[in-house]
């Protein structure tokens, strides 16, 4: 999956769907990959489910599909007005935006 793992605030090299970024976060860079994988892991269950060969198309719906499990899954403590699943997707569309800038 990634080259190499980091702990802190160090860029964490990783690969989600073929493309290899440095993503850079509060938490250590064992959690920063295993959210790559997990990104990476829906974005192919989507290319493959809708045969869309368009990245990005298949990124936003990985994203919806990430964000719908999030809020049904009692087991995460979020609900659609928690202020905790907010700061979650939050940080997950900030990662995302930062690994797309580079």
């Amino acid at each position: 999956m990634s080259e190499q793992v980091t702990d802190g605030v160090g860029p964490v090299p990783v690969t989600i769907y073929g493309r290899t970024y440095h993503l850079r976060g509060d938490e250590e860079g064992a959690y920063l990959e295993e959210l790559a994988t997990l990104v990476d892991s829906k974005m192919r269950e989507v290319a493959e489910a809708t045969g869309t060969a368009d990245t990005l198309k298949v990124a936003i719906l990985a994203s919806l599909n990430l964000a719908d499990d999030l809020m049904k899954d009692p087991s995460s403590g979020a609900s659609r007005d928690s202020k905790e699943a907010d700061k979650r997707l939050a940080r997950m569309v900030t990662l995302i935006d930062n690994a797309l800038a580079d």
